[in-house]
């Protein structure tokens, strides 16, 4: 890969090919990074859900925010602010696990002010009350101002505080 040169896709458009972290965070090139999510996969709901807990199980909500993106720009504008705050919930854990602690305070708390419009219907299983409690929580924790201006990075695992999306035991163990 000539690195003067920008990473484009077959139609053009910017796109880094730069291997990344768990985090999604870039690597040096011929660094072997973390498998990246397809871009634009339309799943269903369900799909999503488990696609997205498995990633955030494994500590990669960087990777599970991309596919609640795809939920969110391909799914029904009725759902939209449904998977837009879970994307926002999931990159608000990778800012928090990268020691952003403010931004991912911020974009946790947006999050969850996005999906309580759902709180009462959990759409598809998804327990919106519980992720609620659970972003506000963390955003709390990292942030403890509540301001967004947090004193000093307050990493988190993003394994260990990966969120339930659905009531009951983690998928896959």
């Amino acid at each position: 890969m000539d690195e003067s040169r920008r990473d484009r896709d077959e139609e053009g458009r910017a796109r880094n090919a730069r291997p990344r972290d768990g985090l999604g965070r870039p690597l040096p090139y011929g660094t072997p990074g973390v498998e990246r999510q397809p871009e634009g996969v339309v799943r269903s709901p369900d799909e999503t859900v488990r696609e997205a807990q498995r990633l955030l199980d494994a500590g990669k909500p960087f990777h599970a925010h991309e596919v609640f993106e795809d939920a969110w720009k391909s799914g029904p504008d009725a759902e939209r602010e449904l998977w837009r705050g879970l994307a926002q919930m999931a990159v608000g854990l990778t800012h928090a696990a990268r020691g952003n602690s403010a931004g991912g305070a911020r974009l946790l708390r947006r999050g969850a002010a996005a999906v309580e419009g759902f709180r009462e219907s959990a759409p598809y299983g998804i327990g919106v009350g519980p992720l609620i409690v659970w972003a506000r929580q963390l955003a709390g924790r990292v942030d403890p101002s509540g301001d967004g201006t947090a004193g000093g990075a307050r990493v988190v695992d993003a394994a260990a505080e990966a969120p339930r999306l659905r009531p009951g035991g983690r998928s896959g163990k």
